[in-house]
């Protein structure tokens, strides 16, 4: 077919204006189109109901840990097998008219709910890891950390008090504590010459504790028994513990402020809603009336990161 455009008294400029202002717009319906489907190709098709990228992305994200170790290449072919199957299965499954089923109809609407519910916590945390709020979060646990002192030890561990009080004897004469470390100590940390680290107070037993901080730097303790065994302690070095650079920690304090906004959010609605829990539930009427521990903020400590690291500590000398 023909298009012919008016002409005017430009000539046959008007047309092609029109012809121009014609391309933009299919330029402009089309274009788009065409991006999001490069962007989303189709990657298979079951009798004629396409599979999608975006439908393995999804599938990957819900399926999650069951995946395992798979490398991109074998994850993404098995979950597109597992999808073709699951279309198969499905229609295979409306033909048999399962979703007729009272079963069918009660799981699918718990899966709505979880799903209507996991999506809008999941927007709350969202909104809620503001960076503001998270700089916030960690002022806050720098503060308590600032004050607080640790104390880098080392060790030789032996199981009687005779043995210990050989050891300190020796190093008493003038013998390299990590030397002896390594020669005497069964502590794991032998290796290392007996070093702990730096540690703060509550990471270690009581007995071990009290008399590491309570040692000035360069002296030796007399032996020590905890029920690990007997130690000899050197201290090292006495500071007062810095917090963490805010880099380091974000994730974490990201997790735990998101997780924070979301109990608060249920919370917030716990307070507004008329719940009753009838007799068969087990717990008298009134109980329902007081929060469950679950729709309290779980992580009203600080974030774990802002926590001291004590899982580089032997076992013998941590509580």
């Amino acid at each position: 077919m023909t298009t012919s455009f008016p002409v005017t008294k430009t000539g046959q400029r008007f047309g092609l204006a029109i012809a121009l202002a014609g391309c933009l717009v299919l330029s402009l319906t089309v274009g788009p189109v065409r991006a999001a489907d490069d962007a989303n190709p189709v990657l298979a098709k079951v009798n004629g109901a396409e599979i999608r990228k975006s439908d393995v992305a999804l599938a990957e994200e819900e399926l999650g840990p069951s995946l395992g170790q798979m490398d991109p290449a074998s994850k993404d072919d098995n979950v597109l097998s597992f999808l073709i199957d699951m279309k198969l299965v499905s229609k295979a499954a409306e033909d048999k008219k399962i979703a007729d089923n009272d079963d069918f109809k009660k799981r699918l609407a718990f899966s709505r709910n979880r799903l209507l519910m996991d999506s809008l916590l999941a927007q709350e945390g969202k909104a809620a890891t503001t960076d503001e709020a998270m700089k916030k979060v960690y002022d806050e646990a720098s503060k308590q950390i600032g004050g607080e002192q640790e104390v880098r030890a080392r060790h030789i561990l032996v199981e009687t008090e005779d043995e210990a009080k050989a050891v300190k004897a020796e190093l008493d004469k003038g013998a390299d504590f990590a030397e002896l470390a390594k020669k005497k100590s069964k502590d794991p940390g032998a290796s290392d010459g007996g070093d702990l680290g730096f540690f703060t107070k509550e990471q270690m037993v009581p007995e071990f504790a009290n008399v590491a901080f309570s040692l000035e730097p360069g002296k030796i303790s007399d032996p020590v028994k905890t029920q690990f065994g007997w130690h000899v302690i050197k201290v090292e070095e006495k500071r007062n513990r810095k917090p963490p650079e805010f880099d380091q920690v974000k994730s974490q304090i990201e997790t735990y402020v998101t997780r924070k906004a979301q109990a608060d959010y249920v919370a917030k609605l716990r307070e507004g809603a008329k719940i009753e829990r009838t007799a068969e539930a087990g717990k008298p009427a009134d109980a329902a009336a007081k929060p469950d521990a679950a729709a309290k903020p779980a992580d009203a400590a600080k974030p774990d990161a802002m926590k001291p690291a004590d899982a580089a500590k032997p076992a013998d000398a941590k509580k």
